[in-house]
């Protein structure tokens, strides 16, 4: 990778030349406008011009042109580009970058459809942001699960516990061999169990099974708020003896994230609400592959991928290029976890690890925990045995006739995925 430029990957669709849509592209994004200007001197465009580095034709996806798009529609064609961003336009500013790569060409109306793929970064941005602070590690080592996946859940129902329901929940699920609870996406700093109450309830719950048994539950508080709060909020978790906070990352934004990554003393659980709004679309937004990338660089030590046979909209081959997406080294930083989630449960463990072939994951089931007919330490059990079952090689008939937390989980969720 260059170190003086960036190069953006996008999909494109186009009624024009796929060259003029690939410099129209270009130019809006750097030095241009819709006509050259007297100032716009060959020098100028030299030195800062975004510059067509390939394009490459692509089949066309059938769907329809984004609104305002010019030329005959009905003879578009689609292409990957990538577009050569000069450093000295932004620098290692994630903020910045992103008014280059993913700002006004979302709207060029010679572009029928654009959404950016992949980006390349060059080493200057480790100078300035120093990615994941624990990773798989230091998250290992503070969940004590120094080997396995490390299976958590998220608190159920999602909104309406009191606090004192809440830490019996937390009670329960340390009690049954969780690695990690965190709260919902929903549940912030509201009236009915502000952040504080919460904190209040739920550690001492945490700190006395750790003094006695010599494992505390890693519990993600969700701290999103406005930034100026983010640090008040990550200080109240710190100083209550927990281990990890948790953003809602589109909500505080990438300077957010990066705000409270340079204060935090504790793990960053990175939830992504809101991304489907970015990247749903085929034609238009931001694909996980490059948004990941930002996340990671921005600071979080665990970064939600979804999970195979999940309930939203992710088809298993965009899950699992997520997660892959997420392991792959990134300019020297520490490496992030892939946080599955989504409809998980037990019986999806042996057909996940043959598809990624690891457990440094962080496998979250809400409802295959929480609804498992046995309660909360039978979900915890059932995903347990199916997780070591499949890392020791054993086959889904072998899980079942060894585990009855499993037997009894399909009884309820149906068949496991082999």
């Amino acid at each position: 990778m260059g170190a003086d430029h960036v190069v953006a990957t996008y999909h494109v669709e186009t009624s024009l030349p796929l060259e003029q849509a690939a410099e129209v592209l270009a130019g809006e994004q750097s030095t241009g406008t819709f006509v050259r200007v007297e100032r716009e001197s060959d020098s100028v465009r030299a030195h800062f011009a975004a510059q067509v580095e390939s394009l490459d034709e692509l089949p066309l996806t059938g769907a329809s042109p984004l609104p305002g798009t010019v030329g005959d529609t009905g003879e578009r064609r689609r292409a990957r580009l990538k577009i050569r961003f000069p450093l000295s336009n932004f620098g290692p500013s994630l903020p910045n970058l992103m008014a280059a790569v993913a700002g006004n060409l979302f709207e060029i109306k010679e572009l029928a459809a654009i959404k950016l793929i992949d980006l390349d970064l060059p080493d200057a941005f480790t100078d300035r942001y120093p990615g994941p602070q624990f990773g798989v590690a230091g998250t290992r080592r503070l969940m004590s699960r120094a080997e396995g996946a490390m299976l958590g859940t998220i608190v159920k129902p999602s909104i309406g516990l009191t606090p004192d329901e809440l830490a019996e929940l937390v009670g329960d699920l340390a009690e049954g061999g969780i690695d990690f609870i965190k709260d919902d996406e929903l549940q912030g700093n509201g009236p009915h169990a502000p952040l504080a109450e919460r904190i209040k309830a739920v550690m001492p719950v945490l700190n006395r099974h750790a003094e006695r048994t010599g494992v505390k539950p890693m519990y993600a508080f969700n701290i999103t708020d406005d930034i100026d709060q983010l640090e008040r909020n990550h200080d109240m978790v710190l100083e209550a003896g927990g281990t990890c906070i948790m953003v809602c990352i589109n909500n505080i934004g990438l300077a957010g994230l990066d705000y409270i990554r340079r204060r935090s003393q504790l793990p960053i659980h990175g939830h992504r609400a809101g991304f489907g709004a970015v990247s749903r679309s085929e034609q238009v937004g931001i694909a996980f592959r490059a948004w990941q990338k930002l996340a990671r660089m921005s600071g979080v030590d665990h970064l939600h991928t979804n999970g195979i046979s999940n309930k939203f909209y992710e088809s298993d081959a965009q899950v699992l290029a997520a997660i892959s997406a997420v392991q792959e080294p990134l300019l020297g930083t520490t490496p992030a976890i892939p946080v599955l989630s989504s409809g998980q449960w037990g019986g999806l463990a042996h057909a996940t690890y043959e598809a990624v072939g690891s457990t440094d994951l962080l496998v979250l089931a809400g409802g295959g925990i929480h609804g498992h007919p046995d309660g909360v330490r039978g979900g915890v059990d059932s995903m347990r045995q199916a997780w070591a079952s499949a890392a020791a090689g054993e086959t889904v008939e072998d899980a079942l006739r060894s585990s009855g937390a499993l037997r009894r989980a399909v009884e309820r969720f149906g068949p496991a995925r082999v």
